[in-house]
């Protein structure tokens, strides 16, 4: 085969989207962070199936066009660095393909040298060792080697291997890579990807199954990786399929005293596993109990998927196509009762995922906030300081540049400021405000967590103009300090500390800061080395997995230490994985 089209390319990217998606706990084992919120590979995966979704159902033969659908829809639903990262590569790739029907090994080439160029160009500082530099090796060494009339899967072959070579040199660009014993996530999730456009030339459709869970530490060294199968997927819930109605509550298995069969409870991933299985999920979580509902083919899949994290309190599982035939029977009956014909008068029922906002402004605005949270009580503290839009997300699942594209849709305003409030959302948020410059003066203030977002909005003045909020907002948020208390989810070695499995960590920034058995200790670990002489304020935001004991302990052993130079306040911010947000002023 010496060209491509779209027909071709299609099932490349079906086959790339399901490696990835059969493989991206793996990639989110990967972070350099023993931190419950490693997400790269289920950002990745999240941005392929939007991808997959714009050209599945689509019949074009153009190559042109299949790219540039799928391109379009990469770039909408971004999420994470990786992930806008990815759509800004297909960005390119399709941008070198446009008109053409069809291409050869040289054009091939091209699309992905251009998809490289417009990937660096997305970012505005560079960083080696990354997704980035793998791109960059493997285009390149495929652009050197590539001749006239190559066969496309001989191509293909190249690139992949190039990008595995390129995979497994990041560490040496890193130096956190190596220290920790891992290769770049995001490098590893493009590889995935690579490697199903590969097996797809070579007539081997990736098809889609259950994600694996990794549990070895480092799965791209040279030992194969352990991984442990958690079921198939069903390949397709289609909307003619009822299946069965699955609910049950699930006692959470002790962080803090593991038994040797149970495995930390990551929400985050067990809601992508959710959604992978089936559909009108309805979840919730109190304390160590967790709540579920979900129309599912595979309950049992479900069930043992589940156990592996706690207990069963109840279970309660009824079949759907049985009660839908009861209904359709007793419906038939009651219309020929009423001389009804047999679809006359019936309603097609549709369900959708809640949506991302979860505030809408009353009154219309000259200056419009934006802010991406989580927890309920840092929402409403939010909302107390004027945020008019609130999307959820954060350090447990990033929002996708589609979800603040739709904020801003909403919000109306003529000037709005976006406050992302994590590091690995802020490109998201730019590439949103790209989309929507020609309609709204939109302003990123590229805050990294959830209290520089905070600290920003306490300066807002409403009736200054836009400008003049936009420099003390960005003063206020640099003057502060932020860190960060959770938990270890695999022992490590990082910034010369030990850290163990299932302790608490304190981090700030890019570095671990402080680690114990205890998460108060590590609290006032942090605090040591946050306050100075110049410090005045402390504030501490609890998370849902703060009792209102440890809660009173804190404020009595704050107030002991700390109240005669600082002033104190402590907060219920609700929010998960992250047992405290702290922010020094």
């Amino acid at each position: 085969m010496v060209k491509i089209d779209g027909v071709i390319f299609k099932r490349m990217i079906i086959s790339g989207a399901n490696n990835l998606y059969n493989t991206y706990p793996e990639i989110d084992n990967l972070n350099v962070f023993p931190v419950p919120d490693g997400d790269t590979g289920t950002n990745m995966n999240l941005t392929m199936s939007s991808g997959v979704q714009e050209v599945f159902n689509k019949t074009e033969s153009s190559l042109s066009k299949v790219a540039s659908d799928f391109a379009l829809g990469l770039f909408s639903s971004g999420r994470g660095n990786s992930g806008v990262i990815l759509s800004a590569i297909f960005k390119g790739f399709a941008e070198a393909l446009k008109g053409k029907d069809s291409t050869d090994a040289l054009g091939f080439a091209d699309a992905f040298v251009m998809g490289r160029k417009v990937a660096y160009n997305s970012v505005i500082t560079p960083v080696e060792g990354t997704i980035l530099t793998v791109i960059r090796e493997a285009s390149q060494a495929l652009y050197d080697q590539v001749k006239p009339n190559m066969a496309i899967d001989k191509c293909m072959d190249i690139l992949y291997d190039e990008a595995m070579k390129s995979l497994a040199r990041t560490p040496d660009l890193l130096p956190v890579l190596k220290e920790v014993g891992v290769v770049d996530s995001g490098g590893a999730g493009l590889c995935k990807i690579l490697e199903g456009f590969k097996k797809a030339l070579h007539n081997d459709i990736v098809e889609k199954n259950m994600p694996t869970v990794v549990t070895s530490s480092t799965p791209y060294t040279s030992a194969k990786p352990v991984v442990e199968e958690v079921g198939n997927v069903q390949a397709k819930f289609a909307h003619k399929e009822f299946g069965y109605c699955t609910q049950f509550l699930l006692n959470l298995a002790d962080a803090n005293n593991l038994p040797k069969d149970k495995k930390l409870f990551n929400e985050k991933r067990f809601k992508a596993v959710l959604e992978s299985h089936g559909n009108s999920i309805v979840y919730s979580k109190n304390d160590s109990l967790v709540k579920i509902h979900i129309h599912t083919l595979k309950p049992g899949d479900i069930l043992t998927y589940a156990q592996q994290f706690g207990e069963f309190k109840t279970i309660k599982v009824d079949n759907m196509s049985e009660q839908h035939e009861e209904l359709l029977l007793d419906d038939k009956n009651e219309r020929e009762q009423a001389g009804l014909s047999s679809n006359e008068g019936m309603i097609d029922v549709k369900t959708s995922a809640a949506p991302t906002v979860i505030k809408k402004p009353k009154v219309k605005k000259d200056i419009g906030i934006v802010a991406v949270s989580v927890g309920k009580g840092i929402n409403e503290l939010f909302s107390s300081l004027l945020v008019d839009y609130i999307v959820s997300g954060g350090q447990s699942m990033n929002p996708s540049t589609g979800d603040i594209v739709n904020a801003l849709k909403a919000i109306d305003c003529k000037n709005v400021i976006i406050l992302p409030n994590n590091g690995n959302i802020v490109m998201a948020a730019n590439q949103a405000a790209e989309i929507m410059k020609d309609v709204y003066n939109v302003k990123v203030i590229p805050t990294k967590s959830i209290t520089e977002g905070l600290t920003a909005c306490m300066v807002f003045n409403p009736e200054g103009s836009f400008e003049e909020n936009i420099e003390s907002m960005v003063d206020a948020y640099k003057a502060s300090k932020s860190a960060e208390v959770t938990y270890a989810v695999r022992d490590t070695k990082l910034d010369g500390v030990e850290i163990k499995k299932g302790q608490f960590i304190a981090i700030s920034g890019k570095r671990i800061l402080a680690c114990d058995n205890d998460k108060i200790k590590v609290l006032f670990k942090l605090i040591n080395q946050m306050v100075d002489s110049d410090s005045e304020l402390i504030s501490i935001y609890c998370g849902e997995d703060v009792s209102n004991k440890e809660r009173e302990k804190l404020e009595k052993e704050l107030s002991k230490k700390f109240s005669d130079d600082y002033d104190i306040q402590v907060l219920d911010g609700g929010q998960p994985v992250y047992s405290f947000f702290v922010s020094v002023e």
